[in-house]
């Protein structure tokens, strides 16, 4: 693996080329992602504190940035959940590497309203409904116990809508701190990060690669 490298060579990032509000900048970034038709474009790497300080990461999906935040959606009882309730401080990364682009955003999870959640879940496929419904997020299970959970739940609700279970739904990620990365060549990239103010505006400063 010290062998590997791999040289940066798209064009730069200038201030001039960000948005005042890192908010927009990253739906910006997300947008062309999805446009481009990059691989999972809205995946992002979610980090989560445990009780005893312990961190741990996993990837979710991105479906939102509203509200003044980000939003994505899980089982309220997984391992990310009940870290979430303990500490909501977290962090996430998204990468996209053929755009030499990469996002660091910090801040701090809250539930969304159940509405939103019940939109949400109805607005799934029917599979990822069934599957949602039955699974015991991060506890330990078989796989054969697993699909007789989805069978059974297939024969009571043979088609969408499936009941959204209580301990299913969405965060919202309301950010402190964004950074914006863009690879360059040598190794001298472009970051810059946004960070807000006591009196809730965003300051803007580059930073050394």
């Amino acid at each position: 693996m010290k062998d590997v490298r791999e040289e940066y060579h798209a064009d730069g990032l200038t201030e001039a080329d960000l948005h005042d509000d890192p908010l927009a900048q990253a739906q910006r970034w997300v947008d062309e992602a999805i446009d481009a038709g990059l691989p999972l474009p809205n995946a992002m790497t979610l980090a989560t504190v445990s009780a005893d300080g312990q961190p741990s990461t996993r990837v979710v999906l991105l479906k939102g940035i509203e509200g003044g935040g980000f939003t994505f959606f899980t089982h309220y009882d997984s391992r990310k959940g009940r870290e979430i309730e303990g500490n909501a401080r977290v962090s996430f990364t998204m990468f996209w590497q053929p755009f030499d682009r990469q996002m660091i955003v910090i801040g701090e999870a809250h539930k969304v309203d159940e509405e939103e959640s019940q939109a949400y879940f109805a607005s799934r496929p029917y599979g990822s409904q069934v599957s949602a419904a039955i699974s015991p997020q991060s506890q330990p299970v078989t796989r054969e116990w697993l699909e007789a959970q989805v069978e059974a739940l297939q024969q009571q609700h043979p088609q969408a809508p499936v009941p959204k279970p209580a301990q299913w739904g969405g965060y919202r990620i309301v950010p402190t701190e964004i950074q914006f990365w863009h690879g360059r060549p040598s190794r001298l990239h472009d970051r810059f990060r946004y960070f807000k103010q006591a009196d809730g505006r965003w300051h803007r400063e580059r930073l050394a690669p």
